[in-house]
């Protein structure tokens, strides 16, 4: 496995990754495909299996796992979990593309780790936990629980910001777009 070049964006929930994935995505002379996640919690809003996320049990997940399937994997919350299939990053660079994660702290990570020269991992920074909070509430895709977790594991995922390549300051979402281009085009061209 090694062709392409692996462009890894990781954040807390709320903090825009998702945004300015979207935005590099429309990008057509980035040459970029989105690595779709498999996932075991149950799908929200108007997400789609197979375009957002592979959905699977939490048994076929294991069998997965137990198959060495994946690149990387985590248990994300209990009984939730999450990971990079191995055939989902082969199939996009036998396009001749480049693979765009919009992936967990922990993930991203072990993405840059297995695959060192060939990724750029970009951490997105919000601007605050509060307005992280404020943004997740006003998506009413999860309960005041799921959402105290979520704040709860920003705290920590905030922590590992400087073992990225770079950090992104999310504080104006124009200028954040702008500079994850620049990023992204820059390091392709290597």
């Amino acid at each position: 496995m090694n062709n392409g070049k692996l462009l890894v964006f990781s954040a807390p929930s709320g903090s825009g990754k998702t945004t300015i994935v979207r935005h590099l995505l429309a990008q057509p002379e980035l040459d970029l495909e989105f690595s779709i996640s498999a996932a075991t919690r149950e799908l929200r809003g108007e997400e789609v299996h197979g375009k957002d996320y592979y959905f699977m049990s939490i048994t076929e997940f294991k069998k997965h796992i137990k198959a060495d399937d994946f690149i990387e994997w985590e248990e994300v919350y209990r009984d939730n979990f999450y990971g990079t299939l191995k055939s989902e990053v082969e199939r996009i660079w036998a396009k001749g593309k480049n693979v765009i994660f919009d992936i967990d702290v922990s993930g991203g990570l072990r993405i840059k780790h297995k695959f060192p020269v060939e990724t750029l991992a970009v951490f997105v920074k919000p601007p605050s936990v509060d307005e992280l909070k404020r943004r997740l509430k006003e998506r009413s895709t999860e309960t005041d629980d799921k959402i105290n977790m979520r704040i709860a594991k920003a705290h920590v995922e905030l922590a590992t910001a400087p073992q990225f390549d770079t950090v992104i300051k999310n504080y104006d979402l124009d200028v954040a777009k702008a500079e994850a281009y620049q990023l992204v085009k820059e390091f392709i061209k290597e």
